[in-house]
């Protein structure tokens, strides 16, 4: 009984822990928006990046983590800010396949950037 409740426990904790992402925007040296006000659509250039990370052990450890500097740094040269970004990760195909072929030793994720560079010399 006591070694169920210990499985269920560890079970849970590697549950809600494993692979967990976070982005910190104050970095970047230029205001961030992740919305605009309803009925008013940014005026700027689109753009849409990837990069990706890499956890081990289940996810609980870090391999490598994706930065939001280095991916956003050619969209900002020269801009005034970014507004609407949204930020996905996600599981691609190869990324579920390698975690299948190392069960789960290495877990690689896809994360995209998207949003609008305002304020950029044409």
């Amino acid at each position: 009984m006591r070694r169920r409740r210990f499985a269920l426990a560890l079970a849970g904790a590697l549950g809600l822990g494993a692979c967990a992402e976070s982005f910190d925007s104050t970095t970047l040296g230029v205001p961030v928006t992740m919305s605009a006000a309803p009925g008013e659509a940014p005026q700027g250039t689109p753009f849409k990046t990837s990069s990706h990370s890499l956890h081990a052990l289940f996810g609980l450890l870090t391999l490598s983590h994706p930065s939001l500097q280095k991916s956003l740094a050619r969209q900002l040269v020269g801009a005034q800010g970014i507004a609407q970004l949204r930020i996905k990760t996600r599981s691609r195909w190869g990324d579920l396949l390698v975690t299948l072929l190392t069960a789960g030793l290495f877990i690689p994720r896809t994360v995209t950037y998207e949003g609008v560079v305002i304020g950029r010399p044409q």
